[in-house]
């Protein structure tokens, strides 16, 4: 069993054997969790609502999502990245299903209250939690039966909360938790970039203890991809990789631990 974790921002540049090599390994099992922070706020932007995003004092910067946010957040994450992952599978050969974390609770998660931020004045400050959840389960009975079936599950992060509200829950975090659920062997997280570089070197490899220490002094955006990484390998999943999906077999090649950085317990 394979999770692999798709960018939304990727999802039009990725290489043209992509979709040919999941026509191979979803016989195996194959998960899809997408994100799609960019569309969202460009979607934002349009009906005049203002991206607002928040840092924490460990250094983790995230969408604030109050409830107009939400709303946007819901619509282009389970409606139109979801259903172009869908579509774009279909057209190929492969029988996709479409789903929210919220179907059949899927992602459940806790709404958090309140937020603990760093301020304009680098002060640390509590604010309102908004519709930001902490995912608390996974629902890896639903989404086996739909893999012996033969499909393959693409999943946006919209996750529901215990008073069945709609929560927004990170992307990378959540196919950790999927693939973790699950039973997955590997989680792939496919961006634009061959993986972690530090001092414009490709860090190819690193051991659970030493993503844990490097966290932190990386970029926001891989930082919540080490984060996840050494989640999904804590939760039992054998390796987590960041890989470049421009590649040609970006999969095959991230598997084989083909210029990409690999995170093991080991």
């Amino acid at each position: 069993m394979i999770t692999i974790k798709i960018g939304g921002s990727v999802v039009d540049g990725l290489h043209s054997t992509f979709v040919s090599e999941l026509s191979q390994l979803h016989k195996n099992g194959i998960i899809i969790v997408h994100g799609g922070g960019k569309e969202v706020s460009h979607v934002c932007s349009q009906m005049g609502i203002e991206p607002k995003f928040v840092t924490s004092p460990s250094g983790i910067r995230s969408r604030y999502t109050d409830a107009e946010t939400m709303s946007v957040f819901e619509m282009v994450m389970a409606g139109r990245i979801n259903q172009n992952i869908v579509r774009m599978l279909q057209k190929n050969g492969i029988s996709a299903v479409g789903l929210a974390g919220a179907d059949a609770r899927i992602i459940e998660a806790t709404r958090k209250k309140r937020l603990l931020i760093t301020n304009e004045k680098g002060r640390p400050q509590a604010i309102d939690g908004g519709y930001t959840g902490k995912i608390t389960s996974v629902n890896h009975t639903f989404l086996d039966k739909i893999i012996q079936e033969g499909m393959v599950p693409v999943i946006s992060p919209v996750a529901i909360s215990e008073e069945f509200e709609s929560l927004n829950v990170d992307g990378d975090r959540a196919a950790a938790n999927v693939a973790g659920a699950t039973g997955s062997d590997s989680v792939v997280f496919i961006t634009d970039v061959d993986g972690l570089y530090m001092n414009d070197k490709l860090v190819q490899s690193l051991a659970l203890q030493e993503a844990r220490d490097i966290r932190t002094s990386v970029g926001p955006g891989m930082e919540k991809k080490i984060l996840a990484s050494t989640e999904a390998l804590q939760m039992g999943v054998g390796r987590a990789i960041i890989a470049c999906g421009q590649r040609n077999n970006p999969i095959t090649r991230a598997l084989s631990h083909d210029e990409c950085t690999v995170i093991s317990d080991g």
